[in-house]
Order: C-alpha cells, then structure tokens, then sequence
C-alpha cells in the first residue's frame, strides 16, 4: 500500500516494535525519525491540509507508516470528496477516527482504519462490541490506557489488534498495558517511544 507495506506486514511489525509515536508537535519529528527502528508506525495529530502532506512523505520516506487522525487535521472534511482526497493526493497509510461511517469510507478507499474508542464505563464496552462488527477497522485504539484489565475484555470478544494510548507515564504503565494483551501503545511522549539512541564513545 502507497510503496509501503501490506497490512500483514504493518501487523508483523506492531507485534515486533509494540511502540506508536503519536505526534502533536513539530519539534518531535526528528526524535521520532531518530527512534525509527523502535516504532511501528506514527499516528499523525497535527497540521492542516497545507502542510500534512510534508509531514506524512517525511516519515512513509523513512519507512514509518502514517496514520492521520483526521479529527485533528485542520482543514480536511472527512466526507466523501475529502477522504477521496486524502487517499489518492496526502496518501498517508491510514487513518485514525471515532467516527463509525469515516472509518467506513476510508476502508472502501484501501486506506488502513484504527478506530478510536474512548472507555468511560461500562456501556463503552457494549458499543465497542457493537461498532466493530458494523465497520470492521483494521485496528482498535483504547483510550485512556490506564485501565488494562479492559484490555482483556475487549480481547475477549475480537480478534483486532488493540494499540491503548492516553495517560501513559512511564514505562512500567506500558509494560502493564503489554501484559493485559494490547499490541502496542501509542505515546506522545518521546521518551516512551523506545530506548534513546547510544551516543558513540569518543577515543
């Protein structure tokens, strides 16, 4: 897909790297370039139709996967003549949603789709069921990712890859998400994107 990889190949290397750069600021671009061996992919939540499409060719050129949150894109209607757009024009890898039909319509286009779920009690757990047997995403994404035993129930009733993102501190809340099944995380937080590259001694 876009000179990239097959979803196959994207899933092999989420179960390999198990680390999402999710990327708000500019200033992190090059941290997340540094890290490129250690993550899957970069989740996209910055820019605007002017400038996204430089920022998706940076990172796809050094072999990261793109996904775009398309709620937090300025500019970008995510109907169909927008997600049309973005698919033949930007062509990221994919797209991040919360939205049921825009996760729809970006599959149809042969875009990847993580849909977006947000667990704020209990009912969350039945919408969850419910959104994906009607828009089959390619990946889910929990949010906050503090609460990992909802990992496991979510595992309990589908087979997608689970990335959990949101309230991530330090390494041991991503090792405990890890544990209780989730694929991968996401972080905003470089320093949870993988281990700092080693600095060459001087002789």
């Amino acid at each position: 897909m876009h000179g990239l990889m097959t979803k196959e190949e994207f899933y092999k290397r989420l179960t390999e790297h198990k680390r999402i750069a999710s990327v708000k600021d500019p200033r992190h671009i090059e941290l997340a370039l540094k890290r490129r061996n250690q993550l899957s992919g970069i989740f996209l939540l910055m820019g605007h139709i002017g400038v996204v499409k430089g920022y998706v060719n940076v990172f796809q050129e050094h072999g990261l996967p793109v996904f775009m949150h398309l709620e937090k894109i300025g500019g970008l209607s995510t109907d169909h003549y927008g997600l049309d757009y973005l698919a033949k024009s930007i062509r990221p890898y994919g797209i991040i949603s919360t939205k049921t039909n825009v996760v729809k319509n970006a599959k149809k286009m042969g875009l990847l789709t993580v849909q977006r779920f947000f667990l704020v009690d209990s009912e969350g757990l039945d919408n969850i069921a419910k959104s994906i047997s009607q828009t089959e995403p390619d990946i889910i994404e929990l949010m906050p990712a503090r609460i990992p035993d909802m990992i496991c129930k979510v595992k309990s009733f589908t087979s997608i890859p689970i990335i959990t993102g949101g309230l991530l501190y330090e390494e041991s809340h991503c090792e405990e998400c890890l544990n209780h099944g989730a694929t991968a995380i996401s972080s905003s937080r470089p320093e949870l994107w993988g281990k700092p590259e080693k600095k060459l001694m001087q002789i």
